[in-house]
């Protein structure tokens, strides 16, 4: 690990910092933010100029012998996006009356959010799993509501039809790329020919900083959706602080395979942001950290090679074993590679490690690995790391034009942040709105952070938990969340990936594990099931007993747990939309696994601290 760096232009790590007598503290970035455009689609129309015929966005054609990549280049798209803005004028599809869009990521899909954004028209983009995994379409009706779009685009009408005739009124205009969705609706290939008119210039002239472009819906705290408005100031002012931030990406376009959901601000404002404002290409990836679609994911990374690679820390834990195994991978990997970055939250040490380690083997420079903190209400671009101080769990300082106010609350430093790229609120949901922003028009994160060094404060912050997810055992004592959680993950590696605390209003605290299945498949025989055989469960009560002994007080000592043998789930809320576990939610949405944790007499598949003993056996494995 003492190989050099590969190079890239960063910001230096800088910030001012102001001490209110109150015990607030201000942070900010010394550097002004640069000028950033109007409109969204400026970016659009800058590289349509400067690089017309780059690869713009490219998808793979599953209709294809051996599905090729489908590719559009700069030109092109603004020529097709003129086309649908032209035919979503034609729709009368306003402020009033938005564009709604059910299905997940594809090239229709990014034209039509461009197209409406570059007339001034609000586009929600809605998780697809409200369409095609929920029963009774609860949370699509209650989006719709509030939306009240003029039009609805389903990539796949048929795979769409159930929900679009239990949720969209009929007074919705249905669009469509393929399949029969029930009902009349019009073909997008049909729409792209579309002969734009004077009228949509005009309408982009009318575009300003404060026109709402996306609606985007989270589901938070409170499993409730909450559209989140994002002006063209916020999405093109996020951008620009990225920029200012990654210097490099001015330098070099960035080319991104990448899966992440553009119904969420990760995938669709920061990584397709970052590869737009800098005249790079984005190439779809239809795979996803899961084991159904790994394949897919280590497929494309075969073929394209990125110079920044963005997934959630599960993805990479995939990824590594595939990168061990396959020389020709990990050339295509590491051949262009400038930055490793990793969301939702911290990267484990040990995938940390193998990650350099590879590197190194393969192109003899470490690569920087780096991660932030922001949310879908601030664009989400916030604080960032930097080159000088990065490491597993720093999020970093504010970027350019952020300004970041620590609030003392229960111990922590509570996060808030003002700036250009800061929401208005919520979408038709005033008191929310009101709720959100504090007396001084800081938005509250519900975040807390401390420093990563107190003695040099320029190493910036790791994150120190959700404010309301610190909770009281019967005793009185506090249990800190988001400190035990960063413990008990180093304290249990290589197994988990995360871990759920619970525990209020109970004598002891016990855990929900969210393991790591192919480290724990090491221990068991070939074709078990690593989550539920006794040799995975020994390691893991290996690993409590251990943490139970030292630890020195109730508020640090876990003595029960339970292996979480069913993936978390972003549209029940358990998953933020920043990646990260919403600790309070997983409780809520599985309350039989909480009671079985804090039965008298627990069932076999609890994991006890006190069922270790010096042989290695626990009772899982007695009985």
């Amino acid at each position: 690990m003492q190989a050099p760096y590969r190079d890239i232009d960063f910001r230096p790590a800088e910030a001012s910092f102001e001490q209110r007598a109150d015990g607030t503290l201000i942070v900010t970035c010394p550097s002004p933010l640069d000028p950033y455009p109007t409109r969204y689609t400026e970016f659009l129309e800058r590289w349509a100029r400067e690089a017309p015929d780059r690869v713009f966005i490219g998808q793979r054609d599953h209709t294809q012998p051996g599905q090729p990549w489908r590719t559009v280049t700069y030109v092109e798209a603004l020529h097709l996006v003129h086309a649908l803005a032209q035919m979503l004028l034609d729709r009368g599809v306003s402020v009033e009356r938005p564009l709604a869009i059910l299905s997940g990521n594809d090239i229709e899909q990014q034209l039509l959010m461009l197209a409406a954004l570059h007339i001034g028209v609000p586009v929600a983009p809605v998780s697809p799993s409200y369409s095609l995994l929920a029963t009774d379409y609860a949370k699509l009706r209650h989006v719709l509501d509030l939306v009240t779009p003029r039009l609805v685009f389903a990539n796949d009408g048929t795979r769409f039809a159930r929900a679009l005739a239990a949720a969209v009124p009929a007074d919705c205009d249905i669009l469509v790329s393929t399949g029969d969705p029930g009902r009349p609706a019009s073909l997008i290939a049909d729409l792209l020919r579309t002969n734009p008119t004077e009228a949509v210039q005009v309408a982009a002239a009318h575009v300003t900083g404060d026109t709402v472009g996306k609606l985007l819906f989270t589901s938070g705290s409170t499993g409730t959706p909450k559209g989140v408005i994002n002006t063209h100031r916020m999405l093109c002012s996020n951008l620009i602080m990225m920029r200012q931030t990654m210097r490099f990406v001015a330098e070099t376009p960035p080319v991104l395979v990448d899966w992440l959901p553009w119904n969420h601000t990760a995938g669709g404002n920061h990584d397709f942001g970052v590869v737009m404002a800098n005249g790079g290409s984005f190439y779809i990836d239809d795979g996803r950290p899961t084991p159904a679609g790994m394949a897919e994911t280590l497929r494309n990374l075969r073929e394209i090679a990125t110079t920044i690679y963005i997934t959630m820390p599960k993805g990479y834990e995939d990824l590594v074993p595939a990168l061990r195994h396959e020389p020709a991978l990990r050339e295509m990997f590491y051949s262009r590679l400038q930055l490793i970055f990793y969301a939702g939250a911290a990267l484990a040490k040990h995938v940390w490690d193998d990650l350099q380690e590879l590197a190194v083997a393969t192109i003899g420079q470490r690569l920087y690995m780096m991660t932030g903190l922001g949310s879908t209400e601030t664009g989400p671009f916030a604080l960032c790391a930097s080159k000088e101080f990065h490491g597993p769990g720093i999020v970093g300082l504010p970027a350019p034009g952020v300004v970041l106010k620590l609030v003392p609350n229960a111990g922590k430093l509570e996060m808030r942040v003002k700036g250009p790229a800061i929401t208005q609120g919520y979408w038709r949901q005033p008191e929310l709105t009101r709720a959100a922003f504090d007396e001084e028009g800081f938005y509250r994160m519900g975040d807390a952070l401390r420093f990563a060094d107190p003695d040099n404060r320029l190493a910036g912050f790791l994150f120190d938990g959700r404010i309301n997810e610190d909770f009281k055992l019967t005793t009185g004592t506090w249990v800190s969340v988001g400190a035990l959680r960063t413990q008990l993950i180093a304290q249990f590696a290589p197994y988990l990936r995360d871990v759920v605390i619970a525990g209020h209003n109970q004598d002891f605290i016990g855990l929900l594990l969210v393991p790591h299945e192919n480290e724990l498949a090491r221990h068991c025989p070939d074709g078990a099931n690593p989550l539920t055989h006794p040799a995975s469960l020994s390691v893991l009560a290996e690993k409590l007993a251990a943490h139970a002994a030292a630890a020195t007080g109730s508020s640090q000592r876990a003595i029960r747990a339970l292996v979480l043998t069913e993936p978390l789930l972003l549209d029940r809320g358990e998953l933020t939309d920043k990646g990260s576990i919403n600790q309070r939610a997983v409780l809520e949405s599985r309350p039989a696994l909480v009671e079985m944790l804090y039965a008298e007499e627990p069932p076999a598949q609890v994991i006890r601290a006190d069922a270790f003993n010096a042989l290695g056996h626990t009772a899982i494995e007695d009985k």
